[in-house]
C-alpha cells in the first residue's frame, strides 16, 4: 500500500489534513514559489494583531489582512482542498478541519488559543452564503442560514476586540430584514457595537462588480466601525483588460501547468499581481465543443445569450448563460461555477488564474485541488485587496484603543 504524504508544516491538530497525489504532485510543482510566500508572510508575533479567519476557504480574507500587517494564526473550514491552499499560501498560520454545523466543535477553536495563552484580536469569518443567496432559495429554515451562530459562541468564549462577518447582499432584506436582525442582536448581546454595509468592489480597486455585506463589531465600544470611502470611481475602475491582458491566449489549447509571460506588465494593476512572481500558474485552459464555440463567436463583448440570432436564443434559458466579459469594464461576479462566463476576446472560459486575478489573488498565490475545486475556491473567497481595506481600518481603530 502506498504510504500517505503528509504536510511538511506542523499541524498540531487531532484531524490534519490528508494530502492525496494529486496535491503532493501539485506542491512539488509549485514549489518555487514557497520561499516568496514565506518571505512576504507576516511572521508570527506577538506585536502583531492576530486574527482567527471561520470558514476561511482558501484564504482570501486572510491574505488581506496579512498584507494590512495582522499575523493570522488560525483558519477553519471542512473543504480539504481549500484547507491545503490556505497551509500552503500562509506558511505562519495553522488549519483546523472541522465542521461548524455542530457547534460542539467551537470548543476545538477555543482549546487551540487556551493552549497558546492568548486570544485574538479580530474574529473574521464569510459562512457559506447558499442559504441566503439571491442565486438559490432562499428559505428560512435552511441550516446554512445559522452558521454564523459559531461565529457567535466564538465570540462568546474568546472575546476578540473585533467581529468581521462577511455574506451576500442579499442578506440585509432577506426575510423583511429578519436575519439581519438576528446576527446584530445576537452580537449586541454579547457586547458588541456592530453594524453593516454593502461594498461595492470597483470602489477599492477590484476589477469585478461584486456587492458584499459587511458586519463589522467593536466589543465594548461606544462608537460604531467607521467603513472606508471608496477610492475608485466609474471614470477610473480598473477594466478586465487591466486585470488579465497580460495572460497567455491559450485558444484551443490547454497548455502547460506553468507557463511564461508572454508579454511584459502592461497595467499597475498587472505589475501589482506580478511582484515576486516568475512564471504563471493555475492557468489552464479549456478545450470547449464546437457548438459553444460557435455560439460565444457570436456574443460581443459584455453581452450574453440575448444577442444571439432569434432562432438559438431559445436554447439557454440561465440569464447568465454566454456571459462574455467587456475588457473596458470590470468582470460581473466571479462565481464557483466557472461555466457562463467567457474571457472578453477568446473564446473560452476564464481561467483559473484569470478568475483569481479578477479576484485580485496575485500570482504566487498557489490554487490546490482539480479545477473544479480551484474555480470554487477562487469564487467563494472575500478578494484579498477588499480585505485589506477593511482590515486597515479595523487596525486603526485597534490602535486608537491602546
Amino acid at each position: 500500500m502506498k504510504k500517505e504524504k503528509k504536510y511538511k508544516e506542523p499541524l498540531e491538530l487531532d484531524n490534519p489534513v490528508v494530502e492525496d497525489e494529486l496535491i503532493a504532485y501539485q506542491r512539488s510543482l509549485f514549489e518555487p514559489q514557497v520561499e516568496h510566500i514565506k518571505k512576504n508572510t507576516c511572521k508570527s508575533s506577538r506585536n502583531k494583531y492576530t486574527v482567527l479567519d471561520l470558514f476561511c476557504g482558501c484564504g482570501g480574507l486572510s491574505k488581506g489582512f496579512i498584507d494590512a500587517g495582522f499575523d493570522v494564526t488560525l483558519g477553519v473550514d471542512f473543504d480539504d482542498a481549500a484547507l491545503k491552499t490556505f497551509l500552503y499560501n500562509h506558511p505562519n498560520s495553522t488549519a483546523l478541519k472541522l465542521d461548524l454545523f455542530n457547534l460542539d466543535n467551537v470548543s476545538k477553536i477555543i482549546d487551540f488559543y487556551k493552549y497558546r495563552g492568548y486570544t485574538p484580536d479580530v474574529l473574521v469569518g464569510g459562512p457559506p452564503c447558499q442559504g441566503f443567496s439571491l442565486a438559490g432559495p432562499r428559505q428560512i429554515d435552511d441550516s446554512r442560514n445559522v452558521l454564523y451562530r459559531a461565529m457567535v459562541k466564538t465570540a462568546t468564549e474568546l472575546k476578540p476586540k473585533v467581529v468581521l462577518l462577511e455574506n451576500v447582499p442579499g442578506i440585509v432584506q432577506l426575510h423583511g430584514g429578519l436575519v439581519k436582525d438576528k446576527i446584530i442582536s445576537d452580537f449586541e448581546s454579547i457586547g458588541y457595537n456592530i453594524t453593516y454595509s454593502i461594498l461595492y468592489a470597483p470602489d477599492f480597486g477590484i476589477p469585478q462588480t461584486r456587492r458584499r455585506a459587511f458586519f463589522i463589531g467593536l466589543l465594548n465600544s461606544s462608537s460604531s466601525f467607521i467603513y472606508p470611502e471608496p477610492t475608485f470611481s466609474s471614470e477610473n475602475y480598473v477594466t478586465c483588460e487591466e486585470a488579465i491582458g497580460d495572460l497567455p491566449s491559450l485558444e484551443n489549447i490547454i497548455g502547460d501547468e506553468i507557463q511564461d509571460y508572454p508579454v511584459e506588465p502592461l497595467s499597475s494593476f498587472q505589475k501589482q499581481m506580478r511582484e515576486g512572481s516568475t512564471k504563471i500558474y493555475n492557468n489552464l485552459g479549456t478545450i470547449h465543443d464546437k457548438k459553444t464555440i460557435k455560439f460565444i463567436s457570436m456574443v460581443p463583448e459584455g453581452k450574453n445569450y440575448k444577442s444571439l440570432p432569434e432562432k438559438y436564443k431559445g436554447i439557454y434559458k440561465y440569464h447568465e448563460a454566454l456571459t462574455r466579459y467587456h475588457s473596458k469594464k470590470p468582470s460581473p461576479t466571479i462565481n464557483t461555477g466557472h461555466r457562463s462566463h467567457f474571457h472578453y476576446k477568446w473564446n473560452r472560459i476564464p481561467t483559473v488564474r484569470e478568475s483569481a486575478r479578477l479576484q485580485t489573488f496575485p500570482d504566487t498565490f498557489i490554487f490546490f485541488g482539480n479545477k473544479s475545486q480551484q474555480y470554487k475556491q477562487v469564487g467563494n473567497a472575500v478578494p484579498p485587496m477588499l480585505g485589506q481595506v477593511l482590515a486597515k481600518k479595523i487596525k486603526k481603530w485597534l490602535e486608537n484603543e491602546k
